[in-house]
């Protein structure tokens, strides 16, 4: 039977997801600065900021594996554990060992919840419908990462650091909760003729499009870390704390609006348009003088980094078979972690080495790059008679 594309079921994972997200992106902008507040030093700071992603990183392959061979709802349930186990940590960390440990945690349940719910979510989704369907999963992600640090930054002015742990807490929480109501645990798919399935660390198809997503997420991540610094260093008049919520926003109407093209048009049509939108973004936060231009950079970004995310995720999905898509899932989490992780260290190594005003025009190299491993994928397939999946 063909499955509705907004069940019941459908929407609970959305909304866990939206939580999970929550949880850590609430606690992100004020770890550092908490750890200050308890006796760490600038390198424990900076060390704990980078942490949790780090950590994701290398517990994805295992996240992926458990996502095919449990249940959705049983890993999903792990993850939530893990990540309300750190929030508690955090409200009560009497000194940076114990954030430390936290954010370990917290990496762990993590990566377990972001491979798992997006796995469940696309073996819901009739096969024509998963790119749209992953465009509203990737909604859910933009608004969570775009209300929670506003939400932990205003309970932290007012009632400081660990008050804003306890929300985070909550949301933790309400991922328990939450998919508690969900009809379909997400049971793992048996392979054909009962074979027993091999612990994997990747899967090999996936790659170019982690390696695609990397080089659009350097970008973002090194604006992400930098921005408020590059505007202040080049002294411009420009409201930067509206950037990214105006980011947000856009990138939300994006994938509201082109939803129904993400399983009608080829990937490359995508590729290439995001690939020109984020260029165009760099470019204009390299010349920017206003807050216009600074408004138009995000909207470009929004079309370059925003959208490809949702893209690649779909286009992973779709290589994978159904009872892969965990460590489909995974191996595309791979190259966005280490977009996340490369962005920040590539933007710090530019703003110490390069004049402020090659800051951007050096990040541009990542476009050309982009569309260079799509390039040389297709004239693999090409010369070994292969024909690229295009759905």
């Amino acid at each position: 039977m063909r499955q509705k594309m907004y069940s019941k079921d459908i929407i609970l994972v959305l909304a866990a997801t939206f939580f999970y997200m929550s949880s850590p992106m609430l606690v992100t902008p004020l770890i550092t600065g908490f750890t200050e507040s308890i006796g760490g030093t600038a390198a424990v700071m900076g060390f704990v900021g980078g942490l949790m992603n780090l950590v994701s990183l290398f517990c994805r392959p295992l996240a992926g594996n458990l996502a095919d061979k449990l249940s959705k709802y049983k890993v999903s349930f792990l993850g939530a554990i893990f990540m309300t186990a750190a929030c508690v940590g955090y409200i009560f960390a009497p000194n940076e060992t114990v954030v430390v440990i936290a954010r370990i945690v917290n990496g762990f349940g993590f990566a377990c919840c972001s491979v798992c719910m997006s796995t469940w979510m696309s073996n819901m989704l009739p096969k024509e419908k998963v790119g749209s369907g992953m465009g509203v999963y990737g909604t859910m992600n933009a608004l969570g990462m775009a209300l929670a640090p506003a939400i932990g930054v205003s309970v932290y002015e007012n009632f400081g650091y660990r008050a804003a742990f306890v929300i985070a807490l909550v949301f933790s929480a309400a991922i328990m909760v939450t998919i508690q109501f969900i009809g379909d645990r997400g049971e793992p798919v048996k392979t054909e003729g009962g074979e027993k399935k091999r612990l994997k660390l990747i899967d090999v198809r996936v790659i170019p499009i982690s390696l695609i997503i990397m080089l659009f997420a350097i970008p973002y991540c090194a604006t992400q870390s930098f921005l408020v610094t590059y505007v202040q260093v080049r002294g411009l008049d420009v409201t930067v704390s509206m950037f990214f919520p105006f980011y947000a926003i856009v990138l939300i109407v994006l994938r509201l609006a082109l939803k129904d093209l993400f399983d009608k048009l080829p990937f490359h049509v995508f590729l290439a348009a995001s690939c020109c939108c984020e260029f165009l973004a760099i470019l204009l936060l390299a010349v920017m003088q206003s807050n216009a231009v600074m408004f138009l950079a995000a909207v470009f970004l929004a079309g370059g980094y925003g959208i490809m995310s949702s893209v690649c995720q779909s286009k992973a999905i779709l290589l994978a078979g159904k009872e892969k898509r965990g460590l489909a899932n995974s191996t595309y989490y791979i190259g966005l972690d280490l977009g996340m992780t490369l962005g920040p260290m590539i933007g710090g190594a530019l703003y110490g080495g390069v004049d402020i005003r090659w800051f951007y025009p050096a990040l541009m190299v990542t476009m050309p790059l982009a569309a260079t491993v799509y390039l040389a994928v297709g004239k693999r397939k090409k010369n070994h008679g292969g024909a690229e999946d295009e759905e």
